[in-house]
C-alpha cells in the first residue's frame, strides 16, 4: 500500500516474565519487539512494571531490584537502536527520594520521555502508595498553571523529559499515556490528554482478573475511546506475576471511538500479542465535527518530539484491519434491537405527521418491489400504533409496460392480506396518450420511463386530494445518493418515509419485519419480494413476462453504493480511501477494477444529482446519518467534483 491512509499500526503485548527478575523480563521484552518489527508495527505496549513485575512488593525498596531495573531499561533502549519501532515499557524510578511507577517511551536507542502514574490505587489488594509517589508530586502550581517541577530528569541517555503531561508527536500522529488505575479514576488523565491532541492513548497496566471484571474494562475502554474520540491501546500483566493473593490474566484490548478492534486471548501460558491498525484520519474527522472538542487554554502540556526510523512494513499488505461491507447493519448480536429501534422511528415520525395533518387516508403506490413494500409495513404498523382502521391506508398498484407479473401478484396479495384499501389503475394507455400528445416517437428512451414515473406521482397526488389523504414516498436513501429517481415524480411526496433508509437496510428491514412481525403467508410474499431482482420496470417485460430491466446492471451494486456512501458521509474520505478500504471488504466479491469503476458512477451521481436532494420531502432521520438539507447534507446543487476526487 502506497499510502497508509491514516492508519496507525498497534501493537498490545503480553510478554512472559518472572517476578523480580529483570533479565529474564527483558529478554522475552526484546523477543516481542523483533516479532512486532517484522508485522510492520509501529508502537508496541507492554504491561505496567514490565521490567520488574507488578507485584515486586517491598522488593521495590531493595537497591538490587532498583539497580537491575535501569541495567533492564538500559538493555532494551540499546536494543532499538537501528530498529523502525517505538517501545513503551513500564519499570519503577526513583526520583529524588520518590520512587515513581513509570511508563518509558523509547525509540532508536533513545528515551524519548517518561510519564508517571498519577492515579495509585490504595484499596482492597492495592497497596500502591505503600512504595510509589503519584504523578501528581511532579508537578506543581505557579502563575501559569501546573508546571513540571521536575522539567527532565537524567539518565544514562542524559536529560529526558519527565511528568505526566507530556505528549508524544510523531510525523503522522499524536499519542499519550496512562497506566492502569488512571483510566479507573473519577477524571482519567487521557481525557485531558485527547483534548490537548492526544489521537491515540496506550495503557500500560497490571490490572488483576476477578469474576465480572473483565467485561466491565472492556466496556470502560471502549466507552472512553468513543467519549474522546480516541483510540486506545491497552495491555496487562500475565499470569507470570505471583499468585498469592490476586490472579492476572493477561487482558489486551484495541479499541477506537468506542468500537473495540481488537481483544487477545487471556491465561496465556507463553507470550502473547494483538496488532491491529488505528484510523486516526476517522478520529480526527469526528473531532472536527463535535463542536465541544475544544481544546482546554488553561493546561499547559508538552509535546515531545518522536521521530521513529521508518518501517516499509508499516505500509505493506495486508493489513490486520477489516471493513464491514454493510457498514450500515449491524453486528448479529444487535440485529433484533437494531431493526425495532428503526421501526419505531419511523412508525412515530410518521405517526405525529398522520396526527398533526388530520389527514384521513395515507396514500401509497404499491408496486411489489423493496421500497414500496417496506413503506407499507410502516404505514400498517403505525395506524395499528394510532389505533386506526388500516382501511385508512389506500395502496395504489399502478401496472406499466414493465410491470412482472411476479411484483404484480406479490402487491396484490400483500394488500389483501394486510387489510388494507386496494386501489388498481393501469397507466399504459394513459402514458401513451400524454406520448402522444408531446411528439413522442414511442422509443423506449429517458422520455418514455419517466413519463411513467411522473404519472404514477400525478395519481397518487390526486388521489390523495380526492381522499383527505397524504401521499407516502417510498424512494430509499441510497436512491436519494444516486439520484436515482424522477425528478417531479417519485422524487417528490408529502412524506418521504424511506428517506432515512440505505437499500441494504431496506432489506434487512423487510427480512426482519418477515421473522419477528407478520404471519407465514405475509412472510412468504416477503421473503420473495427481498430475492425479486431490483428493476423499475419501466421497460416492456420479456415475452413471458419476465424482468428486463435491472437497476443494478446499470447504476452498479447497491452493496457497493451504500459501502460508498457511508464513508464519504459519515468520514468525509477519500476516493482512494474508500477504494482502497472496499477491495478488502469485498475482497472475494469484487475485483479492484469492478470497485474503481463504481466509486467512479458513485462520485459523479452523488455530485451531479444534489438538485433532487434540495428539495426533497420530510422524512425521519433513522440511522446516523442523513442526505436531507434541512439534516445532516448541505450542498450546492451546481457544485463540482472537487480536484482529486
Amino acid at each position: 500500500m502506497k499510502d497508509n491512509f491514516g492508519f496507525v499500526r498497534v501493537a498490545a503485548a503480553v510478554p512472559m516474565m518472572r517476578v523480580a527478575d529483570c533479565a529474564f523480563n527483558v529478554q522475552e521484552v526484546k523477543k516481542q519487539i523483533t516479532e512486532a518489527i517484522e508485522e510492520g508495527v509501529e508502537v508496541i505496549c507492554f504491561p505496567e512494571l514490565t521490567v520488574t513485575g507488578y507485584t515486586c512488593a517491598d522488593l521495590f525498596f531493595t537497591q538490587r531490584l532498583q539497580q537491575n531495573t535501569l541495567v533492564g531499561l538500559e538493555d532494551i533502549c540499546s536494543f532499538t537502536r537501528g530498529k523502525s519501532i517505538i517501545v513503551l515499557v513500564g519499570a519503577p524510578l526513583k526520583v529524588d527520594n520518590n520512587l515513581y511507577n513509570c511508563a518509558f517511551v523509547m525509540t532508536d536507542g533513545d528515551v524519548v520521555g517518561v510519564v508517571p502514574k498519577v492515579n495509585l490505587p490504595n484499596t482492597g489488594e492495592f497497596y500502591e502508595k505503600r512504595w510509589f509517589t503519584s504523578g501528581r508530586a511532579a508537578m506543581q502550581h505557579s502563575a501559569e498553571g501546573l508546571i513540571p517541577r521536575h522539567p527532565t530528569i537524567e539518565l544514562w541517555c542524559g536529560d529526558i523529559p519527565f511528568g505526566p503531561d507530556l505528549l508524544f508527536m510523531t510525523r503522522n500522529y499524536c499519542f499519550g499515556i496512562e497506566i492502569c488505575e488512571d483510566l479507573w479514576s473519577p477524571l482519567p488523565p487521557s481525557t485531558q490528554l485527547a483534548i490537548q491532541g492526544a489521537e491515540i492513548i496506550f495503557n500500560l497496566s497490571s490490572s488483576n482478573c476477578v469474576t465480572g471484571k473483565h467485561a466491565f474494562r472492556r466496556q470502560m475502554i471502549t466507552q472512553q475511546s468513543a467519549r474522546v474520540h480516541c483510540g486506545y491501546v491497552y495491555t496487562s500483566s500475565g499470569v507470570g506475576e505471583s499468585s498469592s493473593d490476586i490472579v492476572f490474566s493477561g487482558s489486551t484490548y484495541i479499541a477506537e471511538n468506542g468500537e473495540l478492534l481488537a481483544e487477545g486471548d487471556r491465561f496465556q501460558h507463553s507470550s502473547s500479542m494483538i496488532i491491529q491498525e488505528i484510523d486516526v484520519e476517522r478520529l480526527r474527522i469526528d473531532r472536527q465535527r463535535n463542536t465541544n472538542f475544544t481544546k482546554d487554554q488553561r493546561g499547559g502540556y508538552r509535546k515531545v518530539n518522536v521521530a521513529p526510523i521508518e518501517n516499509e512494513a508499516c505500509y505493506s499488505e495486508p493489513i490486520h484491519r477489516t471493513f464491514s461491507p454493510t457498514p450500515f447493519l449491524p453486528d448479529a448480536a444487535q440485529s433484533e434491537s437494531f431493526s425495532a429501534d428503526a421501526f419505531a422511528i419511523q412508525c412515530n415520525g410518521l405517526a405525529h405527521r398522520w396526527e398533526h395533518t388530520q389527514a384521513q387516508t395515507m396514500v401509497i403506490g404499491i408496486s411489489g418491489g423493496l421500497d414500496s413494500t417496506l413503506a407499507l409495513l410502516v404505514a400498517v404498523q403505525t395506524a395499528d400504533l394510532l389505533g386506526y382502521d388500516r382501511q385508512r391506508i389506500v395502496g395504489v398498484t399502478m401496472p406499466g409496460f414493465g410491470t412482472s407479473d411476479r411484483t404484480y401478484q406479490n402487491a396484490i396479495r400483500l394488500m389483501k392480506l394486510l387489510g388494507i384499501q386496494q386501489k388498481e389503475i393501469d397507466i399504459r394507455e394513459q402514458v401513451t396518450r400524454h406520448l402522444e400528445d408531446i411528439g413522442h416517437s414511442g422509443e423506449k428512451d429517458i422520455t418514455y420511463e419517466n413519463a411513467q414515473a411522473r404519472i404514477r406521482t400525478l395519481i397518487l397526488m390526486d388521489l390523495a386530494n380526492q381522499m383527505n389523504g397524504l401521499v407516502l414516498g417510498t424512494g430509499d436513501m441510497s436512491e436519494l445518493a444516486l439520484g436515482w429517481m424522477t425528478y417531479a415524480g417519485d422524487q417528490i411526496s408529502m412524506y418521504g418515509i424511506n428517506a432515512g433508509i440505505p437499500k441494504t437496510m431496506v432489506r434487512f428491514q423487510i427480512r426482519y419485519a418477515a421473522t419477528y412481525l407478520f404471519g407465514e403467508e405475509i412472510a412468504a410474499i416477503l421473503l420473495d419480494i427481498i430475492d425479486t431482482p431490483i428493476s423499475p420496470e419501466l421497460l416492456p417485460t420479456s415475452e413471458d413476462g419476465q424482468i428486463v430491466q435491472f437497476t443494478e446492471d446499470k447504476i452498479g451494486p447497491y452493496e457497493l453504493h451504500d459501502f460508498f456512501m457511508y464513508h464519504f458521509l459519515r468520514y468525509g474520505f477519500t476516493t482512494e480511501k474508500v477504494t482502497y478500504m472496499a477491495a478488502i471488504a469485498f475482497e472475494d466479491t469484487y475485483s479492484e477494477e469492478e470497485i474503481q469503476h463504481w466509486i467512479g458512477v458513485f462520485r459523479h451521481r452523488f455530485y451531479t444529482q444534489q438538485f433532487k436532494r434540495s428539495c426533497m420531502p420530510d422524512g425521519p432521520k433513522v440511522i446516523g446519518i442523513s442526505l436531507s438539507p434541512r439534516g445532516d447534507w448541505r450542498m450546492p446543487s451546481d457544485v463540482n467534483e472537487m480536484p482529486g476526487e
